[in-house]
């Protein structure tokens, strides 16, 4: 297996979730919680202009409640250059939805992109990084060709599988791999749980220079081992406007750009770019043949 040209792929994700998040993964619509989710909106500017600077390509996963909200920065997020993700309709779990409902979500994700952008997103972020179980089955229905919502590898990519069965009394079964590349998340990688702080919840508030190392030991790691196995490596890194757009957060994604960008054969791209070679590189049925612990249907766990 082979990433392409690419020692590392770096695939930067800013999730807008803007006043959605708020609204439909926090239950509230008090002013003081849609103040924060504008925020988003006000650090698009300095995000945008951070990227240019850089020569980077990201991809926005954007709520279609926020597409509608703020119409002109998605409009200008695209016209940069970057790709948009479906990222649900506002910031939704599925599993909280039966499969006629989570199909409604989707579709009013497909609406808003279509009559404020015109275009049909590619890849899909789940909301909660959560499916149920019929979200495979609507991701291929609705025709994704990529969902960034898992975390079955760090470094690799890999193709999802249809019909799991897991249970507490039974071993686990594995279902079939289908032509749907899953292009790992982490939280360790992702703004939110260590910098927003969330009452009851979510302490947040950590000191960038903690989080820089983290970050950027996941890099390094990746460009000096998994970058030489043979496979190529992807960095995805997964951020919020709303979360890394305060001052000194930005200064934290700044210094992180420089230190990526000063390595030889390391690729800033969208994730649909990095997809795209991947796939052409990777066929399932070649992926399969490669990866049978991963890829064989109906293997069950041990008893």
């Amino acid at each position: 297996m082979t990433n392409g040209a690419a020692r590392v792929s770096v695939c930067l994700g800013f999730d807008f979730d803007a006043i959605s998040l708020w609204i439909g993964s926090m239950g509230s619509t008090s002013p003081s919680m849609m103040s924060r989710g504008e925020f988003g909106a006000a650090a698009i500017p300095r995000i945008l202009d951070l990227l240019k600077r850089y020569d980077v390509r990201a991809t926005w996963c954007v709520p279609g409640h926020s597409v509608y909200a703020y119409p002109d920065l998605v409009r200008r997020i695209h016209d940069s250059g970057h790709e948009l993700g479906h990222h649900g309709w506002v910031h939704e779990n599925p599993q909280k939805f039966d499969r006629d409902g989570e199909r409604r979500n989707l579709e009013r994700g497909f609406e808003a992109f279509d009559k404020v952008v015109g275009i049909r997103p590619r890849g899909y972020r789940s909301p909660a990084w959560d499916f149920s179980e019929n979200t495979i089955d609507l991701l291929l229905e609705f025709g994704f060709d990529y969902d960034s919502s898992c975390m079955g590898n760090d470094v690799h990519p890999y193709y999802l599988r249809q019909g799991d069965k897991a249970s507490a009394t039974e071993p686990y079964v594995f279902g079939e791999p289908v032509e749907l590349v899953e292009v790992p998340v982490t939280w360790g990688l992702d703004d939110f749980p260590p910098f927003e702080f969330v009452w009851g919840s979510n302490s947040g508030l950590a000191s960038p220079s903690d989080i820089e190392e983290i970050w950027r030991g996941d890099f390094d790691y990746a460009y000096r081992h998994a970058g030489l196995d043979g496979e190529g490596a992807v960095y995805a890194l997964t951020m919020h406007p709303q979360v890394i757009g305060r001052g000194h957060r930005m200064l934290m994604l700044e210094r992180l750009l420089q230190h990526m960008s000063g390595h030889d054969g390391v690729v800033f791209e969208t994730i649909s770019e990095f997809v795209d070679r991947w796939k052409a590189a990777n066929p399932l049925d070649q992926w399969r043949t490669a990866h049978p612990e991963f890829a064989e249907p109906g293997r069950r766990g041990a008893s």
